[in-house]
């Protein structure tokens, strides 16, 4: 499950492959493909080669897996990662479309690919041990599709709005980036049954995972 990649260069080039495969998987068989993209470091290289794919991306609707909710201008946006790293030359044709309106997130599944990434707490999207949330919004088979986070739970400890474990399982396929020895420690745990937000999606059998992981932060 785990894919080792020398440095973050090689994980980028892997993992954009992959994504751009599945989007054009999805664009050949309905003439239209979903993503949701994520934040943090590891998935920054990746949308400098995904922008640049042959893709239609007039007919690709774009999500997040979460967002911090603070200014779009903010270098904590989630969004603002994307409109500088991925919504650039051929990408910029892509609809994006914001967690808010669960009618229209609805309309986009089953997302053709799915990009997570993980912190060391083990959490992945916005599903961070100790929130409130966390008893709803990890149920596989709820019917909410997002959920508030309140302040004071991750770090940066923000409030977030962030797909729910159900809505993340609505998809064809989930790729999890990560780097550095603690967060493959994490995965470790994960897979010897600790009970982590990851756990769930390493465990479940609803959707294949690929894991691309390089020891480079």
């Amino acid at each position: 499950m785990l894919e080792i990649f020398t440095n973050s260069a090689e994980l980028a080039i892997a993992a954009s492959e992959a994504i751009e495969d599945r989007l054009a998987a999805g664009l050949a068989a309905r003439g239209r493909a979903a993503l949701v993209a994520t934040g943090g470091r590891s998935p920054g290289p990746v949308y400098d080669r995904l922008c640049n794919a042959d893709l239609e991306w007039a007919h690709i609707a774009v999500t997040l897996s979460d967002e911090r909710q603070v200014e779009a201008s903010s270098p904590s946006s989630n969004a603002r990662l994307l409109r500088e790293r991925l919504f650039v030359g051929p990408a910029a044709a892509a609809r994006f479309l914001p967690l808010t309106d669960e009618t229209e997130l609805r309309e986009l599944m089953p997302f053709d690919a799915v990009m997570l990434g993980m912190g060391e707490d083990g959490h992945i999207a916005s599903l961070i041990p100790g929130s409130p949330v966390m008893a709803h919004a990890m149920d596989p088979n709820g019917r909410a599709l997002t959920a508030l986070s309140p302040a004071g739970f991750g770090s940066p400890p923000l409030a977030r709005i962030t797909l729910t474990f159900a809505a993340l399982l609505q998809s064809r396929a989930i790729f999890l980036l990560i780097a550095g020895g603690a967060k493959r420690q994490v995965i470790a745990r994960a897979l010897d049954g600790e009970d982590l937000p990851v756990r769930a999606v390493l465990a479940q059998d609803r959707v294949p995972v690929r894991i691309f992981w390089t020891p480079n932060q």
